[in-house]
């Protein structure tokens, strides 16, 4: 899994101006090449999980720990999986009928669109393959090779139903399609928790969907039985 691809529109947008930042960073450190001293701030190398930090010297460059396949499976599927929930929730403000549901929508595109920015920076940072808007899902579907797979993903019969329906009819295939995307990903975040994957930053955004997405699943619950 480690051919290159293109990034959807949005992502590489992001990914640039982060590149920029960095270089920045970097041209400003080398205007004053002589101030690698006892007051040039200590790099930190961030421990495995279960385990602390550690000081490098002053100027050294801190380096990722090898990556474990569970959590470059999470990060790779878990673009696509969130790409078809902002698909859903771009759906509402023409189509919902509830204004509550047209928040929720707004809330879920607000939380996933920076995630999967964070997501495709992950996978870029480590020469890793990042899915874009043209791929298949099913192509970064990890379980067609024996490991974790892609859960909680709309059927296209789904997703056409969703789009043809209007107010309370599309509230009602909005909630119900949602929640059951939302289970899909905390069962596949659940997955990288429960192998202890050797990433911090994979580890800790499967811990915030279990608990975001757990949360929203209690509130479109709730919408759904008003309806």
């Amino acid at each position: 899994m480690s051919r290159s691809r293109s990034l959807s529109p949005a992502i590489p947008a992001a990914v640039a101006l982060l590149v920029g930042a960095l270089a920045l960073g970097g041209c400003i450190e080398k205007e004053e090449p002589e101030r690698q001293d006892a007051d040039a701030p200590a790099v930190v190398q961030p421990g495995a999980p279960g385990e602390g930090a550690s000081t490098l010297e002053p100027g050294a460059t801190a380096e990722h720990a090898e990556t474990a396949h569970d959590d470059v499976a999470f990060m790779q599927m878990m673009i696509p999986h969130h790409a078809q929930a902002l698909e859903m929730s771009e759906l509402a403000p023409e189509r919902a009928g509830s204004p509550r549901v047209k928040a929720l929508a707004r809330r879920i595109l607000a939380a996933q669109r920076p995630e999967i920015l964070t997501m495709a920076a992950w996978l870029t940072d480590r020469d890793l393959a990042v899915p874009s808007a043209q791929d298949d899902p099913a192509e970064f579907d990890h379980g067609q090779h024996g490991h974790a797979s892609m859960h909680g993903m709309l059927t296209e019969e789904q997703m056409r139903d969703l789009e043809a329906a209007r107010g309370s009819a599309f509230d009602r295939l909005f909630l119900e399609g949602m929640i059951q995307h939302h289970q899909g990903a905390i069962a596949m975040a659940d997955a990288v928790v429960a192998t202890a994957g050797t990433d911090v930053q994979a580890i800790e955004l499967a811990n915030e969907i279990v608990i975001g997405q757990g949360a929203e699943i209690d509130r479109m619950e709730e919408l759904l039985a008003q309806l």
